[in-house]
């Protein structure tokens, strides 16, 4: 399993790695939640979890910033604080579960464990909503402001790995790799003539756009 440990106390988080990679898991650390935050964006995880209280920002924001990009990994919360109200915030902003300090090593584990379980048996993720865009995958449409996108089926690709990666810079390899499933650079502009399309209808007439160009990066698609 591979996990993102979000917690800035040091000796909690080596403690933490310890068990945990000795589990068998992987396991990565950051120590405050921006550093956080850029590990989750840059990583794919099975499960993070997550301090409430951190410099620089706090656990609440950094899992309400990601799930607004869609990314669903599940997350456990930890803190101190473990009145009711402080329990009810956490999963209003995103968490599946909450474990209160101190707690036992072998409950973190069960804990861990049963988030992986509930992802794996979960249903499987029919709507991407990045803002004011919505995609629903069965139907294949594609809503903004509730007035609704054509598109064509390899636009729609393109938008929807867009949107599993939102506020991320998406470069030109990665989109000719899981979009067209070109894993050579074909040498011509189909990257440019389909972001141009895809550009001009989930943003022309809308107050402000949504697709970005990152100059010598790539792409990103901005709530």
């Amino acid at each position: 399993m591979r996990i993102l440990i979000v917690e800035d106390d040091l000796e909690a988080a080596e403690a933490m790695v310890r068990g945990l990679s000795d589990g068998g898991h992987a396991c990565t650390q950051a120590a405050d939640g921006e550093e956080g935050l850029a590990a989750a964006r840059a990583g794919e995880f099975d499960v993070m979890i997550v301090d409430r209280m951190m410099p620089k920002m706090d656990g609440v924001t950094l899992i309400e910033t990601i799930r607004r990009e869609g990314d669903q990994t599940p997350v456990l919360f930890l803190s101190a604080l473990g009145e009711i109200n402080d329990r009810v915030a956490g999963l209003k902003a995103g968490g599946d579960d909450y474990l209160v300090k101190p707690y036992a090593f072998a409950e973190l584990i069960a804990r861990v464990e049963a988030l992986s379980r509930r992802r794996e048996t979960g249903s499987v993720q029919t709507l991407l909503r990045v803002g004011e865009l919505e995609m629903d995958l069965i139907g294949r449409t594609v809503h903004r402001q509730g007035k609704e996108i054509d598109l064509q089926p390899r636009e729609f690709q393109l938008l929807e790995f867009m949107m599993r990666h939102a506020g991320q810079s998406v470069t030109r390899t990665m989109l000719l790799e899981k979009v067209w499933e070109y894993h050579f650079d074909p040498q011509t502009n189909v990257i440019d003539v389909h972001i141009s399309r895809l550009r001009s209808k989930i943003d022309k007439g809308f107050d402000r756009p949504m697709l970005q160009t990152v100059r010598g990066a790539g792409y990103r698609l901005d709530a």
